[in-house]
């Protein structure tokens, strides 16, 4: 939505086939009378991991399972779902849940859990099925390719592996407890896309001049979300998305669609960039492989993605005048467009589309920005459509933040529907607050208020389930990049490396924050958070600028300067943007102070409450313990334009020449 335009330590590991070692993170038993099992981890991050563990039946029908096997390293399970399970040092034994007990010949049956570990994590190498040990062939007599069944799907998908196509169990899941608060993650995720694929719920948000765009979160109970892939690995678009002699700031990624094809295990993402064409990207898993697939010459603006009943995918879109546009059956082109709707003058400005279907009728959700939300339904996706009003200038549940509008709907696996919407919430940017919604007797939806407002807190929809936290500290092992991550801009991917630690090679030659290739970025937590980077400044060069920036049109940053061969720490503030994003002012030092010895720790804490004179502040340490503050505070512009909320943002740039480097040990966020 764009206003009309004007307006941890984590190690995200990706489930891989292990060697006979066991040295890697899922591993399929091969070896068994009439069974397979195929154990993967899901995700890692430091003392904690998730895990999904698929049984496939290749003997008789089984009636009551029970799953055991022995841990290598002294890993613990803390919790487990779609089953029961008793641990007794290294001996675990997991057994079905009341409607997953049986397993037809050729059927399976999953599970997952969450669990800890301490110095190393292998996989488990042999497991037994009712006392029989697996070992992936059928027993003699049994037909080598047993006939499909429909199995209860598994909780987890596999990261690289699509979910399964059967319909959930008709057993209704474990009733919830408690309750969570809105906003259900304060950081700035806006034009949101949600979407369920069995147990697991996906959101995609805009990212505009950030790269790789089109960010995807993952939850499994609507309310706790991880950082998970993006959809555009890079922003091809042209030479100014590459901070190449001009700049792409407020372009980029918009409110795009995204959303899971069952028939061929795929899934989806479409935008307009520059108001021009719209790129198709797919991949068969949110984590990697995601390629563009097609550029069709007409901007879907404000896109949403329906696959229909049958296996056709439309896209509702447009400004005010709304249209429905007919994929091919492969998603890359388009049949057929047409106009469905002309807002009527009285309600304004109609855009921010996602399509749904429900009970047979097609319904096309719209936000009146920034106070509204509309939706059209029809009993063809060509309409006509009927108009009801959802909401307008609603209260929110943020103090001084805005109205409750746009994002989208989403169905449970038991039936239950929610609403996902944002709210302006800045300096901080566009936040995501949650609602269930309920369905009038002729099949419109309304939100469930609290006293005439959205509710500041709700019955949690799902029993909740942990995930990777997205805050926390991060020390850059392996030799990739997290997820949580996006460059201002497209990166040289010439200048940077992961290898325990972030390296950052000068990229430009500039006295321009804004103009700096490689500036790495963070969202925000809020309302309050406090950024820490621990550099290592010994391989800078005289002209050389690295830091913490808190990042935006108004910005400032703590770093070092290396001049004349010394190193000095310096607080510089007042950098500034104008409408056109133009740098206006490169920024003024306000404080240094002399250091040395080639490590210093950078802090930068932030108050990203809605509302005017939020501010930022600023400090250093040589020895990662003592802090000293310096130089004055960020005012933070709390304006909407940019779109985009404050970041933390990293950099290492030259202003006489390149060849300067500087390493990140460590990047930790925390709240009070």
């Amino acid at each position: 939505m764009k206003r009309s335009r004007l307006r941890l330590w984590l190690a995200a590991t990706t489930a891989i086939a292990v060697s006979a070692a066991g040295a890697t993170m899922a591993v399929s038993a091969q070896a068994a009378a009439g069974c397979k099992v195929t154990y993967a981890v899901s995700s890692q991050w430091q003392g904690g991991f998730g895990a999904n563990v698929t049984v496939d039946n290749l003997g008789d029908p089984v009636n009551g399972w029970s799953l055991t096997w022995s841990f290598a390293a002294g890993q613990t399970i803390s919790q487990l779902w779609n089953g029961t399970v008793s641990q007794s040092g290294a001996q675990v034994t997991v057994t079905n849940a009341s409607f997953n007990g049986s397993i037809p010949t050729g059927g399976n049956v999953s599970f997952g859990f969450n669990g800890t570990w301490t110095s190393s994590n292998p996989a488990p190498t042999s497991f037994a099925l009712n006392g029989v040990t697996c070992t992936g062939s059928a027993p003699t007599g049994n037909p080598t390719t047993p006939p499909p069944t429909t199995t209860p799907p598994p909780t987890t998908p596999p990261p690289t592996t699509p979910p399964p196509t059967t319909p959930p169990p008709t057993t209704p899941p474990p009733s919830p407890s408690g309750s969570f608060a809105n906003p259900v993650l304060w950081q700035d995720f806006a034009d949101i896309d949600i979407f369920r694929v069995g147990d697991a719920y996906y959101y995609s948000a805009s990212t505009m001049h950030y790269s790789p765009g089109a960010p995807i979160l993952r939850s499994y109970d609507l309310v706790n979300w991880e950082f998970a892939g993006h959809s555009v690995p890079r922003l091809d678009f042209g030479t100014k998305y590459d901070l190449n002699g001009s700049n792409a700031y407020v372009d980029g990624i918009w409110a795009s669609a995204m959303n899971y094809r069952k028939s061929n295990n795929t899934f989806y993402w479409l935008g307009c960039v520059d108001f021009s064409k719209t790129h198709v990207y797919s991949s068969t898993s949110v984590e990697s492989g995601w390629n563009r697939i097609s550029t069709i010459n007409s901007c879907y603006y404000d896109a949403g993605l329906l696959v229909d009943d049958n296996d056709t995918m439309y896209v509702a879109y447009g400004n005010s005048q709304i249209s429905v546009a007919q994929l091919s059956a492969d998603g890359k082109t388009q049949v057929r467009s047409q106009q469905v709707f002309s807002t009527p003058s009285s309600v304004g400005t109609l855009e921010g589309a996602r399509f749904y279907k429900r009970n047979g009728s097609y319904y096309i959700w719209l936000t009146r920005p920034a106070n509204g939300q509309y939706v059209l339904k029809s009993s063809s996706p060509f309409g006509p459509y009927e108009m009801r009003q959802v909401l307008l200038n609603m209260p929110g549940p943020i103090s001084g933040g805005g109205v409750p509008h746009q994002g989208g709907l989403v169905q449970t696996q038991n039936g239950q529907w929610y609403y996902m919407s944002f709210v302006d919430a800045y300096p901080g940017g566009r936040v995501p607050a949650l609602a269930p919604i309920n369905w009038t007797s002729d099949g419109w939806p309304q939100i469930q208020t609290v006293n005439g407002a959205w509710g500041a807190s709700y019955p949690n929809p799902l029993p909740t389930r942990p995930v990777k936290p997205m805050i926390g500290n991060d020390t850059f092992p392996g030799t990739t990049l997290g997820p949580q991550y996006e460059w201002n801009h497209n990166p040289d991917d010439t200048k940077w490396s992961v290898n325990n630690g972030l390296r950052l090679q000068t990229a430009t030659v500039t006295t321009d924050l804004y103009k700096a290739r490689n500036t790495l970025t963070h969202r925000i937590q809020g309302p309050t958070s406090t950024a820490t980077i621990e550099l290592d400044y010994s391989t800078m060069r005289d002209g050389d600028r690295s830091g913490l920036s808190m990042l935006r049109n108004s910005s400032a940053w703590i770093g070092v300067k290396r001049d004349n061969g010394a190193n000095r720490v310096v607080m510089t503030n007042n950098i500034t943007m104008d409408s056109n994003w133009n740098t206006t002012n490169t920024g003024t030092e306000i404080a240094g102070a002399a250091i040395s010895g080639g490590r210093i720790w950078l802090r930068v804490n932030a108050d990203i409450r809605p509302g005017t004179g939020r501010q930022a502040r600023f400090s250093y340490s040589t020895d990662g313990t003592n802090f000293v503050s310096l130089g004055n505070a960020l005012t933070l512009d709390n304006n909407w334009p940019f779109f985009m909320g404050y970041r933390f943002g990293v950099f290492n740039y030259a202003t006489q020449a390149l060849g300067g480097s500087a390493t990140v040990r460590s990047f930790n966020i925390t709240t009070p």
